[in-house]
């Protein structure tokens, strides 16, 4: 079985963040990391991969940078990494996304058919949750999301949902796209012989050329969506600071009944 995990590359969400004129986040190079979420998505593919025998590749699209996510991939266990890296991509929205990873993953697939994709729920930086769908129609295959836990067999993909108000279990057949939440798993951490021998594992770079991607399709220009207006988040206001003196806990619990939360 194959399976391929698309992670993101996202900016710290702790730091504080400003926008560009062009309403595209103000980056440094150095500024990220492996999107928390997608940890969940690579967990389950390693898992699967473990229970039924195949291989997971770990795809990215995004800037230089974007390399370590990948690389995180494979300190993990996936065997292969490939990260797609084109000026052209800048300020690519939720839409262009999920057409440059559906392009990938066909390009991927040249090498032997791709069973499964799997993605977070959603990245912490845009939040939008929609990739999953999207890159689901543009691979013309089925679409899960929400995955609270994900099996196969017989050729078919069965996933449970946890919603507010219902347990769903869904099946598909192979192959599908499917989004996984952080109730899926506990994300494994690597080794130091995985971190060792993702040293030494290449990750294949392409460009939107590579993929027959056409510059016109991707980037600012091509985005359907985009950030009218940023505000900064206000500081916090009302604050209320107690120095422990042994008694703490109860000045706490008797503030939370207080302002009614708890």
């Amino acid at each position: 079985m194959r399976i391929v995990v698309c992670v993101k590359h996202v900016p710290d969400v702790q730091a504080d963040r400003t926008f560009r004129a062009d309403g595209r986040v103000d980056r440094t190079e150095d500024d990220g990391t492996l999107n928390e979420l997608d940890e969940h998505a690579l967990e389950a593919g390693l898992v699967l991969a473990e229970e039924v025998g195949g291989e997971v590749v770990v795809l990215t699209m995004g800037p230089p940078a974007a390399e370590s996510a990948v690389r995180r991939g494979l300190q993990v266990g996936a065997r292969q990494a490939v990260h797609v890296v084109d000026d052209a991509l800048a300020g690519s929205d939720a839409f262009a996304t999920a057409h440059v990873l559906a392009a990938a993953i066909r390009r991927i697939s040249q090498d032997g058919p791709v069973d499964l994709v799997l993605t977070g729920m959603a990245s912490l930086d845009g939040m939008t949750s929609v990739v999953p769908s999207l890159l689901a129609v543009e691979l013309e295959v089925a679409g899960l999301t929400s995955a609270a836990s994900v099996s196969v067999a017989d050729g078919r993909v069965r996933v449970e949902r946890h919603l507010d108000e219902a347990h769903e279990v869904l099946e598909a057949p192979l192959p599908a796209v499917v989004s996984v939440t952080d109730r899926a798993n506990e994300p494994r951490y690597p080794s130091f012989k995985g971190i060792a021998a993702a040293r030494r594992t290449p990750v294949v770079q392409w460009s939107t050329t590579d993929l027959g991607v056409a510059p016109a399709e991707v980037g600012s220009a091509a985005a359907r969506t985009r950030v009218i207006e940023a505000t900064a988040r206000p500081p916090r206001q009302n604050r209320v600071l107690l120095t422990d003196s042994g008694d703490a806990g109860l000045r706490l619990a008797a503030y939370l009944v207080d302002n009614n939360l708890a």
